[in-house]
């Protein structure tokens, strides 16, 4: 089976770093910007680094865009060319766009305009900071409403030899409190664990639960 195709358009550090995990994942991918210099440095990190104006339909259609089956489009300081290469994606009949926003703004502007899936890391990245500040153990938040979430759980010493039921956590079958989803020791995961499984420092627990009994586990004595 043919490896699958994503351009990256923009090559800040962001597009960078999307392009090199990308192909170190395995993808076949074309990354491409304005500026010479940005190609020549991600040169060995992607299938193929183009030097091109991507709010050029012609220049587009010259690189065979509309063949790829994923474009991420990660300009963000500069909202007009965002949006026209994200118009032009969709009119090209790319199926499936991901755009970068700067604001709310912005990120309302490329949702109306067909973006597939809109993403702002800053924003994410204050939220999981938010979550973590005065709980080092809490990693990786991902919010699913308002004030509701799922959270990698560093387990800390203190914690260490007791049941996850003694730590405060509940079945994921409960749709109150801190549901245990995962335990992961080392390499092995188990789904739905035992409330009766012992946990030990540096164990990671993936727990769904309201962010204020989040905050809650960092009284857990």
């Amino acid at each position: 089976m043919a490896n699958k195709q994503v351009a990256v358009i923009g090559l800040g550090r962001f597009g960078i770093s999307t392009t090199r995990t990308l192909y170190n994942l395995g993808y076949d991918v074309l990354a491409i910007d304005i500026d010479e210099e940005r190609v020549q440095a991600v040169l060995g990190q992607c299938t193929y680094a183009v030097t091109a104006d991507c709010t050029s339909e012609i220049a587009l259609k010259d690189l065979g865009i509309q063949d790829y089956e994923v474009v991420i489009i990660t300009i963000q300081s500069d909202v007009a060319p965002s949006v026209m290469i994200s118009v032009l994606m969709k009119t090209l009949g790319v199926k499936n766009v991901i755009a970068r926003a700067r604001d709310a703004l912005h990120a309302n502007t490329l949702r109306r305009v067909g973006v597939d899936r809109v993403i702002q890391p800053e924003e994410e990245m204050g939220t999981r900071l938010a979550h973590s500040l005065y709980n080092a153990s809490v990693e990786e938040y991902i919010g699913i409403t308002n004030n509701y979430g799922v959270s990698r759980f560093r387990v800390p010493a203190r914690f260490s030899g007791k049941t996850l039921e003694e730590v405060g956590f509940t079945s994921a079958a409960d749709s109150y409190g801190i549901a245990a989803l995962a335990l992961c020791k080392g390499r092995k995961v188990t789904l739905n664990p035992s409330l009766s499984e012992k946990v030990k420092e540096g164990y990671l627990v993936v727990v769904a639960a309201h962010d204020s009994d989040l905050e809650s586990l960092e009284k857990v004595t």
